[in-house]
């Protein structure tokens, strides 16, 4: 199951939305421009519009990322194609905008796998209302993505059905999961966990060198979620985590590339 992604000895660089650093959060341009500078997989995020589409953006909404207002579940396909999804991104603070009128829009999930047909991507489902699992099920399947996806979302019954309706894709833990996982460790009782996920994705201010051993007994992977300073990401490495999920995938490269981790002491 997920081959790609777990014969990996060395920690995953994973841009987080495609590396929303560096360029506009969850496009295809992002995307693009993180596959080229050599990062090992990108995360995106899904949401559906009104016409059963699944596309990728992080917000219920349109408005923090494009020159537009509006839910997604209540724009068609065509509207939300319409709008700049490079509109807002901004790297000094609002005082230049580079992407803007680009040609930069939100891409549909078809496209995503149409463009990157070999390469290894994290999905986080964020819509839970109107569900999406069949319509995510049915896409992966229908592009041969099914050893080739990491499915993720914070709900627990999201997942739940998840995993019923699609057993052999990877999946990771639910919140909930993470944190029950997170109490049995604690008291070195992983032994008693029966979490189905492939993988934990924890939050940076809760991951400990403590959960990361548990989760190895267990075969689990441990991504850590979101790093962005270049001394978070060294202390991180000396802990041994699996992957690290960053806005500046360049900044991890180069510390995976120059830097020894610092021992950390017992």
């Amino acid at each position: 199951m997920f081959p790609n992604y777990q014969a990996n000895s060395k920690p995953l660089v994973i841009a987080h939305r495609g590396g929303a650093g560096l360029w506009p959060e969850n496009t295809l341009f992002a995307l693009q421009e993180a596959a080229k500078s050599g990062v090992d997989l990108s995360e995106i995020d899904i949401h559906m519009t009104r016409d059963g589409v699944l596309v990728a953006i992080h917000d219920a909404s349109v408005d923090r990322t494009t020159n537009a207002k509006g839910l997604v579940q209540e724009l068609t396909l065509a509207e939300i194609k319409r709008l700049d999804a490079g509109y807002q991104w901004t790297n000094d603070g609002g005082h230049t905008f580079p992407f803007r009128g680009q040609g930069i829009t939100i891409p549909s999930l078809n496209e995503i796998f149409t463009a990157f047909p070999r390469q290894v991507i994290s999905l986080e489902i964020k819509q839970t209302d109107p569900p999406i699992v069949a319509a995510l099920r049915e896409t992966i399947n229908r592009h041969g993505k099914s050893k080739q996806v990491l499915v993720s979302a914070f709900d627990a019954r999201t997942m739940k059905v998840f995993r019923r309706l699609c057993p052999k894709i990877a999946t990771a833990a639910s919140d909930p999961e993470i944190h029950r996982f997170s109490r049995l460790s604690r008291t070195y009782l992983e032994r008693f966990s029966s979490v189905k996920a492939t993988a934990f994705e924890v939050p940076v201010e809760a991951v400990t060198a403590r959960f990361i051993k548990s989760a190895h007994k267990k075969n689990k992977r441990v991504d850590v979620w979101t790093v962005n300073e270049v001394e978070e990401m060294e202390r991180l490495l000396a802990l041994e985590v699996d992957g690290i999920l960053t806005d500046y995938p360049d900044r991890l490269m180069n510390v995976l590339r120059t830097n020894k981790p610092p021992e950390i002491s017992a």
